[in-house]
């Protein structure tokens, strides 16, 4: 009978947990197809459902993925595995264009607003929302057109998609998502148990025919970008909004779930999909525009997705700290942080244009309506990312972030300066180029 080194148990969590450890200690790592299910089954003595059991567990932890007829295979890297934040940046010796950091010239001061903030103690009992802040986020949602109602205040948008789509999914649904897409969102679903549909983006937004055919009749969800889409930079156009409403319209039961997080700094107005839903939500963070660490976010929604969201939040975190609130509510209302995010979007605009027309002048497509990425397809990732930090650039390959869609990169230009964009460009364009055979 055949033995499966570093892989035992009896249960499906035993299992599963050797494969964990054999994994991470590389016993496993050359290996990346686990066994046949009955084939493993009948080493380890027990039922195949069992072991089916286990594998799913490994997929839920974002070690393995489902391979077809070839099984289940482990992941190069976890999908979701935490990745310390001194480790996550680039050399210091290398322009970090990869992390897709906003530049902190635009984000405003905080000093002077938390000298502003309340200290008065909050009790349990309260209410879950800082009254200024959901006032003030209804205002700005009603100028871009959504719908007035109840506006909920998460841990970041990725925790109110989270809470979004306990209420509306279930585990092996699957949720219909752009690709590419941003990675803690795949992450997000793989840990749900749920599977992603994807469809194409182009600069104007989603395919039509694409999420048509993503948007199967039992897809209880769609998540997507109204602009400034991670990672490229697509945003929905008027023309191509209704082409996208009438697809939606023949699925009215499906969750929308519009992601707004460059908002103010988009460069690019507001089209929003959600006119006439049975269920939406626009998720807004304020990450990109007031701070990475300000880990907040504003979601208007219909009264029942609202009430949802609440519900959920209320058996877990219960709120959003008040004085996080308040912080939030007091940096996005001043006057003189509206006049610093018009700055911030003409600049990010100027170097995200001075980036594709440089690589233009290459023949290098890009793609970039908005915000401060810029996607570059590319013929291998690995090479091109290796060869550009050779000439002192750090970029973002293109895996994490697809599904099906071909190889690209990453560039994130909220830290190129137009000047830089021509040495760039030229530098990829050499990065691309073949070499000449070594002649013995």
């Amino acid at each position: 009978m055949q033995r499966y080194s570093g892989i035992s148990g009896g249960t499906a969590a035993e299992i599963a947990a050797s494969v964990e450890v054999a994994f991470h200690s590389g016993k496993l790592s050359r290996k990346p197809h686990l066994p046949a299910i009955r084939d493993l089954a009948k080493s380890l003595g027990v039922s195949p459902v069992t072991v089916a059991a286990a594998y799913r567990l490994l997929r839920s932890r974002g070690l393995a993925r489902g391979d077809g007829r070839r099984g289940t295979v482990l992941r190069t890297q976890p999908r979701f595995a935490p990745t310390p934040v001194s480790q996550g940046r680039p050399s210091a010796h290398l322009a970090d264009l990869a992390t897709g950091n906003p530049d902190p010239a635009f984000l405003p001061p905080i000093g002077h607003a938390l000298r502003g903030v309340d200290p008065d103690v909050r009790l349990y009992g309260g209410p879950l929302e800082w009254p200024a802040l959901t006032s003030f986020a209804s205002a700005e949602f009603a100028a871009d057109g959504i719908a007035t109602g109840p506006v909920a205040v998460t841990s970041g948008s990725l925790d109110a998609i989270e809470r979004l789509l306990r209420e509306h999914a279930q585990a092996g649904d699957r949720v219909a998502v752009e690709d590419p897409t941003f990675p803690a969102l795949l992450d997000l679903l793989t840990s749900l148990g749920l599977i992603p549909a994807p469809f194409s983006v182009d600069d104007d937004g989603p395919g039509p025919d694409a999420l048509e055919r993503a948007l199967g009749p039992r897809v209880p969800a769609v998540v997507l970008s109204s602009r400034a889409q991670n990672p490229t930079g697509a945003a929905i156009s008027h023309k191509r909004a209704a082409d996208l409403v009438a697809v939606l319209r023949g699925r009215p039961h499906a969750l929308l779930i519009e992601v707004d997080d460059s908002a103010a700094v988009s460069g690019a107005p507001l089209v929003t999909l959600t006119k006439g839903r049975e269920h939406w939500a626009v998720v807004r963070s304020t990450s990109k525009w007031l701070g990475p660490d300000l880990r907040v976010a504003v979601v208007a929604g219909d009264s029942i997705t609202i009430a949802r969201l609440q519900r959920r939040q209320a058996i877990s975190v219960r709120w959003v700290s008040h004085l996080l609130q308040q912080l939030t509510w007091a940096l996005w209302s001043d006057p003189s942080s509206g006049r610093l995010f018009a700055r911030a979007a003409e600049a990010y605009e100027a170097r995200r244009h001075a980036l594709i027309a440089a690589l233009a002048a290459h023949d290098i497509p890009a793609y970039g309506r908005s915000g401060f990425n810029v996607w570059i397809p590319v013929r291998e990732e690995t090479a091109a990312v290796q060869a550009l930090a050779e000439r002192g650039w750090a970029v973002a390959a293109g895996e994490r972030f697809r599904l099906h869609s071909p190889p690209a990169i990453r560039v994130t230009t909220s830290a190129l300066l137009p000047a830089e964009a021509k040495r760039f460009a030229s530098d990829l364009a050499a990065a691309a180029r073949p070499r000449a055979p070594v002649v013995a």
